[in-house]
């Protein structure tokens, strides 16, 4: 990534890592790759946000120095304590053992368990304040957004929030701002991003929005630690954080299933024929050859949600039943649910799926429909008028 000037004396200085495609401990697959976002503030005290990734550190050295030698960094804000935004820290602090780190209570003890360095660390809280020279930084704790040591630096004078993990995006691009890409495949990643990561922590989301909302703080770019930046209109990114942390949906359908012979695929088929019949947008997949990141993301603004398995040894096939307890750790509210399946000599995945769907907090909408074995002309209607019973239910009907 080429260092840019993003507004007068700040840098970012951060890097591209084009050939990424997992994160996360591979939960989520990262197709268009990422970026690890740094920013650099020449003032009377040269201020380092946040580092990248370790593997990286060299790359940001150079970046660093192409701006000012990285000897006269004074301060390094620590917005977030996982490695790939403070990998390079240990590298960055042998070369200015003086400069003083800034983070959260949870932080320092994070950065000390992470790396064990004995450096001069300041710990700040909401409405903390540090005095750069002409500029200032104000410090925004924002526990579980989303871990218990995030928090958002802001620079009053610049209108710029620098909120870390908030409002990014896994996008490998040499383009800095959110305008000079490609909008479907920016949209595409920030629901992407959030559904995969934050959709749990929604109503710690809202809050702290508000929260932030409420200083009146004007903000003019947001500067995230992942993808680019928003630059024009950047209240269109929050505005969509507010509705996805307030669970808000669209008429839309995804079904997922898993199959083993075939019988509970062709009832998944015939369901999404009776959803379409009533004009929804439906989405299905076989979560066996699926990539399970895509899934989400497409179930992020769904209202709902089918899910159908074979029975194997009385309950759900492998794959769909470790999905299931991946979204049922998002709690997703205000969605309608339904399952379905085929068994053979006796059933148990679709009262399991139920049960699951229950325990994520999903509202039943249906019975369950299970055929034995395949299913007839007459099965198939039957799945025919279950979709289409569910889509009605989707529209309040």
């Amino acid at each position: 990534m080429a260092v840019l000037e993003i507004l007068p004396g700040i840098y970012s200085v951060g890097v591209v890592d084009w050939n990424v495609r997992n994160f996360h401990g591979h939960t989520y697959t990262t197709k268009r790759g990422t970026t690890y976002n740094a920013y650099l503030i020449i003032d009377e005290k040269v201020t380092l946000i946040d580092t990248v990734y370790g593997p990286f550190a060299a790359e940001l050295m150079e970046n660093i120095r192409q701006v000012i030698p990285v000897e006269k960094v004074d301060y390094i804000i620590a917005n977030h304590v996982e490695t790939d935004h403070s990998g390079a820290l240990p590298e960055i602090m042998k070369l200015v053992p003086k400069a003083k780190i800034f983070g959260t209570k949870n932080c320092q003890e994070g950065l000390y368990r992470y790396y064990y360095g004995d450096w001069d660390f300041g710990i700040v809280k909401t409405g903390d304040k540090l005095k750069l020279g002409k500029r200032s930084l104000t410090f925004i704790e924002a526990p579980m957004v989303h871990w218990p040591d995030s928090m958002f630096t802001y620079c009053p004078e610049e209108e710029l929030l620098m909120p870390n993990d908030a409002f990014g995006q896994h996008l490998a691009t040499n383009e800095r701002f959110a305008d000079q890409v490609d909008p479907c495949a920016l949209w595409d990643e920030a629901a992407k991003y959030y559904s995969n990561i934050l959709w749990p922590l929604g109503a710690v989301i809202l809050k702290k929005i508000e929260e932030v909302l409420k200083l009146n703080i004007p903000i003019k770019i947001i500067a995230p630690s992942h993808g680019v930046i928003w630059r024009k209109d950047p209240i269109q990114i929050i505005n969509k954080y507010v509705s996805w942390a307030k669970n808000e949906t669209l008429a839309k359908v995804v079904l997922v299933y898993e199959s083993m012979w075939g019988a509970t695929e062709k009832m998944a088929r015939k369901i999404i024929e009776g959803v379409q019949k009533e004009g929804l947008s439906v989405k299905l997949f076989d979560i066996t050859g699926s990539d399970r990141t895509e899934v989400v993301k497409e179930m992020l603004e769904a209202k709902g949600f089918i899910f159908g398995s074979s029975t194997h040894d009385n309950g759900i096939l492998t794959t769909l039943a470790g999905f299931l307890e991946f979204i049922k750790g998002f709690k997703p509210k205000n969605r309608l649910a339904a399952s379905f399946g085929s068994y053979g000599w006796a059933g148990g995945a679709v009262k399991q799926i139920e049960d699951i769907a229950k325990e994520a907090g999903l509202e039943l909408a249906a019975t369950g429909l299970q055929v034995k074995y395949m299913p007839d002309k007459d099965d198939l209607e039957k799945c025919f008028e279950f979709g289409r019973n569910f889509a009605l239910k989707i529209k309040g009907k």
